[in-house]
């Protein structure tokens, strides 16, 4: 009895778990799992992470176009929407972020990468002109820039025949657009240009919580 403990013991001992490399990487999984579940799951039940902050509003249906055209052409590739709690991010950029500002966001716009500034607070921080010139010709306002010029922009019409199914979709994943709003889209941004829809998604970044 006592040599069967010995080999059971025996069978997890570090030196078995260090000499045999595919137990090794299993525990490592497991450990791993278990500690991501600890971490993440809490999140899910936490209003300050699955309910709105007061005041927050669902995209028009022009804003939701303009964040469309914003992904498409890749500007998630320079530019953050996420301002660190940190003295040096805040006095830069405005309040720090949080996730109670981005429930309504699929997928949200977190990140790390910064070749451009972070743009979660530019709101309402520049006209609707500066915006347009910027997209046109970035270096017309600011002379060191380095980011491409969108021009094709102000020639584009926005796709109105899909937003009320992209707003349909939304809604099904707790954005709470109405029956009313979903029929208006397509009527709503008939016409406009994709820099109209790109300007007046920025100008919404942020402005709920300052």
């Amino acid at each position: 009895m006592s040599d069967n403990n010995h080999s059971a013991s025996k069978g997890f001992s570090h030196e078995t778990i260090e000499t045999n490399n595919f137990l090794m990487i299993v525990l490592i999984v497991i450990v791993i799992a278990f500690g991501g579940l600890v971490e993440i799951v809490p999140l899910f039940f936490q209003k300050s992470t699955t309910e709105p902050i007061k005041g927050l509003q669902p995209y028009t249906s022009l804003q939701l176009a303009g964040r469309d055209i914003y992904l498409r052409e890749g500007c998630y590739n320079c530019h953050s929407q996420m301002i660190r709690p940190f003295r040096a991010e805040t006095l830069r950029y405005g309040h720090y972020s949080v996730a109670g500002e981005f429930v309504y966001d699929h997928p949200f716009q977190w990140g790390s990468k910064r070749t451009g500034p972070d743009l979660h607070r530019v709101g309402g921080k520049y006209s609707d002109e500066w915006h347009r010139i910027h997209l046109n010709n970035p270096r017309d306002v600011v002379p060191e820039s380095n980011m491409p010029a969108y021009p094709w922009l102000e020639k584009n019409v926005v796709d109105s025949a899909t937003i009320g199914s992209h707003m349909a979709a939304l809604r099904k994943v707790g954005v709470p657009y109405t029956d009313e709003q979903i029929a208006a889209a397509p009527e709503e941004i008939k016409g406009k240009t994709e820099m109209e829809a790109v300007v007046a998604y920025l100008q919404v970044l942020g402005l709920t919580l300052k």
